[in-house]
């Protein structure tokens, strides 16, 4: 999280336009991105820039299709050449965050399974 406070949330406003935003429990919000794309429930793209300003944003899109009995989930993050001599550490620490969004991604997904 940005403010270091594990107890704070995120929200997607579910609109093209709309904020991602973290908001700390004592009410201080960080901004994360702006959604591009709102196509529920097969599409998703947005401006990120979480501890950066928006004019260094990367993009990401990510798009759900299904498959059979499951569902693939396809995420691109691009846009990185504009960030200059300074991308490849910003592309390294978000690959270690995505790493750890899509391991959780996969235990909700079966924790829904079972339901």
């Amino acid at each position: 999280m940005a403010s270091g406070d594990a107890l704070a949330s995120v929200t997607y406003e579910p609109r093209v336009g709309g904020r991602i935003f973290e908001r700390a429990e004592d009410g201080a919000e960080h901004d994360w991105g702006e959604v591009l794309i709102w196509e529920p429930p097969g599409r998703l793209g947005y401006l990120w820039h979480i501890g950066a300003s928006r004019s260094e944003a990367t993009e990401v899109e990510v798009t759900f299709r299904t498959a059979v009995a499951e569902t693939v989930v396809t995420i691109v993050h691009r846009g990185w050449e504009r960030l200059g001599a300074g991308a490849e550490a910003r592309r390294d620490r978000n690959r270690a965050g995505w790493a750890a969004v899509n391991e959780a991604y996969g235990r909700a997904c079966a924790v829904a399974g079972r339901a």
